[in-house]
């Protein structure tokens, strides 16, 4: 019996819209525009972006277009096929990836080409991977998520909406991370831990034990160095968490 051809790396990933626009014309915009550019195949019509002062301007040789309400004249006006929210907040970029899927404009995922995927991670919508991340076997990564550069995410993490894990992060195997936590730059995180939702990983930390929602922790080994006051303000943090 004719056993199919294992699917190549190429096969794996998200297809790259031939026509893109990009939320967000700052820092995390230019990485979002490198990332699309260096795929190959993918037209940037151009930023969208809440900053009147630049538009009209170019961003590394992108227009920027006009300011995100115009999405969806713009969107039908350059023939868009897909849409990424490059903006560094979590809430405001839930939020706003929330709202682009009202208006039927599709949201597109960016994994840059030296990004190493197993055959059986799952990706959301709107993610985005930047160089040399690693994610592992049977990894599932929320819609709005961001995995930083050189970041590693190892076998059968959840990492929930909205979150960001930050360049040269390492998240052991079966780690759950809630939606909107944030995990700072080189933080360790061991197997089978929970990352409570919209928590703060300070950078560097090693984080041996579960963190409970909208803490922060820092240090070697992590320690809270913020709780929430009360039930009250975690409940009213918590949106519907998707992955």
């Amino acid at each position: 019996m004719h056993r199919p051809a294992a699917p190549t790396a190429s096969q794996r990933r998200p297809a790259v819209p031939p026509r893109a626009l990009v939320i967000g014309a700052g820092g995390h915009g230019r990485v979002v525009l490198d990332i699309l550019l260096q795929c190959g195949g993918c037209d940037v019509v151009g930023f969208l972006d809440s900053n009147a002062a630049i538009h009209g301007r170019r961003v590394d040789g992108i227009p920027v277009l006009g300011p995100i309400e115009a999405l969806e004249p713009l969107a039908a006006e350059h023939r868009v096929d897909g849409v990424i929210v490059a903006i560094g907040d979590h809430g405001v970029r839930r939020g706003l990836a929330r709202w682009i899927e009202t208006t039927g404009v599709p949201l597109a995922t960016a994994v840059h080409p030296s990004a190493t995927l197993a055959r059986n991670a799952q990706l959301g919508h709107n993610v985005v991977v930047a160089a040399g991340v690693v994610i592992c076997a049977h990894c599932q990564v929320g819609d709005s998520v961001i995995l930083n550069t050189g970041c590693i995410v190892d076998h059968q993490t959840m990492i929930g909406e909205g979150s960001h894990i930050c360049p040269g992060v390492r998240i052991a195997g079966r780690v759950k991370v809630e939606p909107g936590a944030f995990i700072g730059i080189g933080a360790t995180v061991i197997p089978k831990v929970t990352i409570g939702c919209e928590s703060i990983i300070g950078a560097g930390a090693v984080v041996i034990e579960d963190v409970p929602p909208m803490a922060t922790v820092v240090g070697v080994p992590a320690k809270p160095v913020r709780l929430p006051q009360a039930s009250e303000e975690v409940a009213a943090m918590l949106l519907p968490a998707r992955l």
